[in-house]
């Protein structure tokens, strides 16, 4: 079941693009710094363009991993993940600068901790 060629790559990428999301949010304070300014709606764009890649990455994850590794981490919600990537590609000009806020507030945190746990009990 196990395809470990590409997962190494995938586990890093996901985790460069958590760092990148992480520092590019630094120092966004509420959902209206990303519609403030042009380089608030530029953070906003190359955060989508993260959790985009992240979306794409868990899907190719979760179709080469056991599926027990993701019901070991219930607090993320792994479907939500994956289904942003579409919205986020198709939907581009309506996304909502307030669900990013709150992605990057209180969700992110908590998928890079998974994700390190998931990479740490395969590797």
């Amino acid at each position: 079941m196990y395809e470990r060629s590409l997962l190494p790559e995938l586990f890093l990428e996901t985790e460069e693009a958590i760092r990148r999301i992480e520092r590019r949010f630094s120092d966004i304070n509420s959902p209206a710094d990303f519609l403030a300014n042009n380089a608030g709606l530029d953070r906003s764009d190359a955060i989508a363009m993260m959790l985009i890649a992240i979306g794409e990455n868990i899907q190719r994850i979760t179709k080469r991993i056991d599926p027990g590794f993701f019901t070991e981490h219930p607090e993320i919600n792994w479907e939500g993940i994956k289904s942003i990537r579409n919205l986020l590609a198709h939907d581009y000009f309506n996304i909502d600068a307030e669900e990013i806020y709150h992605i990057c507030d209180h969700e992110i945190g908590l998928l890079k901790q998974a994700i390190q746990q998931i990479r740490s009990a395969l590797f």
